[in-house]
């Protein structure tokens, strides 16, 4: 092999592995507490206690942020990435990758932080046409249900991280991939008490 063609392809190689190492990932000590208190959460409330869904917005978009977390197993089951919203960007951009906005106003177009009841399933326009309502638990949240901020897939969303890149964003909903939809609302069907989800950063 030629020194120059060989000189490019470590180069390359050792590229590809720092770009590795540097993307982020979610901290799973940091997850752990997060159960923690959303067991506690989840107890005092009488919600779903095998199960809780958490989506780490402190991270970007382009990883997964998305988590199904099992409370007996206490370990995470099912990642994936999720949309935030666009807020006064164009919809379906990656505009805020890095840095969401986040809000609780109607018509903002952004995502709000906090703690979600996951409720009724329903027939939904997008990705797979499957949508959960969602009841925002906290005074950052509370007005999802009136801004009709549901937990449904997009097309637009990729079943793989595609860091440095970002998700395509939309108007404040927690949007994930399909195929991981699938995997979720197959779950989620099975459930006789509300689950939780908690938005954080």
């Amino acid at each position: 092999m030629r020194p120059k063609l060989l000189a490019l392809l470590i180069f390359l190689s050792l590229c590809c592995t720092i770009a590795i190492a540097d993307t982020p990932h979610i901290d799973i000590t940091r997850t752990r507490e997060k159960a923690k208190q959303a067991l506690l959460y989840s107890k005092k409330r009488g919600y779903n206690l095998r199960y809780y869904i958490l989506i780490d917005m402190s991270l970007p978009s382009g990883v997964k942020r998305f988590i199904v977390w099992d409370f007996k197993k206490d370990k995470a089951i099912t990642s994936g990435l999720v949309s935030h919203g666009c807020g006064v960007s164009p919809w379906s951009g990656e505009w805020s990758k890095d840095k969401p906005v986040f809000s609780n106003a109607d018509g903002s177009h952004c995502t709000a932080l906090g703690k979600y009841a996951i409720g009724a399933r329903d027939y939904s326009a997008w990705g797979i046409n499957v949508k959960y309502y969602l009841t925002g638990l906290d005074a950052t949240n509370s007005n999802a249900y009136a801004r009709q901020i549901v937990f449904h897939s997009w097309e637009k969303v990729s079943e793989t991280e595609v860091y440095p890149n970002g998700t395509p964003e939309g108007w404040g909903c927690p949007a994930i991939s399909n195929q991981t939809m699938k995997t979720v609302d197959a779950l989620l069907k099975k459930q006789k008490k509300k689950v939780l989800m908690w938005v954080y950063n």
